[in-house]
């Protein structure tokens, strides 16, 4: 069994022992995502104009996901279906129109009321690259959603569903190497996977995120950025510890930041079993003295250091300018009596009023598809 399939076919019986479900499905998309038999379309039940990309499948419109977004005019709504398989290359979308990827699903499986991401999906986008000199972080990221160079308009809405991005350029924290990379640009995911060590996800300059169902694996700031994130129901797998799980940096007159909720954060089962990680990880860190990091009720097991957020290399100390909040944390990591003292204890009231999505989005965003639901 190859390595990946590996790592995910233990994190599913990991999660399957630990009562975690993913397994939510699109209603928009299900009927496209679904293979079909050798006699029948692939595109069966897929909107008009979908294009479909396989490795393998004579019948598909590409080999490469990435010639099929090349492929694609400037506007008007596009759809790739992307067949099952593994495909080594770098996605990168720098149209500005709506974008959605679809990954394609066994029908015996993609209903499992056990199912997660991991034992799940058939589509797996890989690619190799770490930070070297003159390299940028973006320039690792085996998906990246940004404008071409110069340029501030980057797509309005980008969805992918069912996808695991994978950054396989070590199995440590060699150094940056991002799995997604996110800039002037809306984005949302639903039951995808994002896998590396450091620096994992970005949320950039001007970008908007929103994650649910999904998996993200890391070690070090694998959640960072500057821009607006929201992670709903996601598991966030630590495969060491490192830095902090999120490092963020805010902006003055925003309320970008890193919001996680409803979610759990756990040992990754692929993690080295020499790897020490009891109370060993922290929630997060300031990228710069504006952070904010909140956790809304969510599990955090033993990996969790009982201080939950710590200062930025070489300082001594949190900013009294950052944010870093919880609202009913649970599990073993979740005890905040020995929080640092600048983080902030939220109440019912300032949850309800301060930090529902639609309050940290300032409005309900039209680019989230909110009939996905667990």
């Amino acid at each position: 069994m190859r390595p990946y399939l590996i790592h995910f076919a233990v994190l599913y019986t990991f999660l399957v022992s630990f009562g975690v479900e993913i397994h939510a499905l699109s209603p928009h998309y299900s009927a496209c995502q679904l293979q079909q038999n050798a006699e029948t379309s692939p595109l069966t039940g897929c909107p008009d104009g979908t294009l479909f990309v396989s490795p393998t499948d004579s019948r598909a419109h590409f080999k490469t996901v990435q010639a099929a977004v090349e492929s694609l005019p400037e506007t008007g709504d596009a759809i790739i279906l992307i067949g099952a398989g593994e495909y080594f290359e770098k996605v990168n979308v720098t149209r500005s129109a709506p974008l959605t990827l679809l990954g394609q699903l066994d029908p015996n499986t993609a209903r499992d009321p056990a199912g997660n991401a991991s034992q799940r999906n058939l589509v797996h986008i890989w690619y190799n690259l770490y930070v070297l000199p003159g390299m940028t972080d973006q320039d690792t990221s085996t998906l990246t959603v940004a404008p071409p160079s110069g340029q501030q308009s980057g797509n309005t809405d980008f969805k992918a569903y069912n996808i695991d991005f994978e950054n396989r350029a070590a199995k440590y924290s060699i150094s940056q190497a991002l799995a997604g990379s996110f800039i002037h640009a809306n984005v949302s995911f639903y039951g995808c996977t994002f896998a590396s060590w450091q620096d994992t996800w970005y949320t950039g300059i001007d970008a908007y995120s929103y994650a649910v169902d999904t998996i993200i694996y890391g070690q070090t700031d694998y959640l960072f950025g500057s821009g607006m994130a929201w992670f709903q129901n996601v598991i966030l797998a630590n495969r060491a510890c490192g830095g902090g799980i999120v490092a963020w940096a805010g902006t003055e007159g925003t309320r970008n930041g890193a919001f996680i909720a409803d979610s759990k954060i756990i040992r990754s089962p692929d993690a080295n079993r020499t790897t020490v990680t009891d109370s060993r990880c922290y929630l997060g860190r300031p990228w710069n003295p504006l952070a904010i990091t909140v956790y809304l009720r969510t599990y955090m097991d033993e990996s969790i250091h009982p201080n939950g957020f710590i200062h930025w290399s070489h300082q001594t100390s949190v900013p009294k300018t950052a944010y870093f909040a919880e609202y009913r944390s649970s599990g073993p990591g979740g005890n905040t009596s020995k929080r640092l003292p600048q983080e902030y204890k939220l109440t019912d009231t300032q949850v309800n009023e301060k930090f529902s999505l639609e309050s940290v989005f300032a409005g309900k965003p039209t680019w989230i598809d909110f009939e996905y639901a667990a």
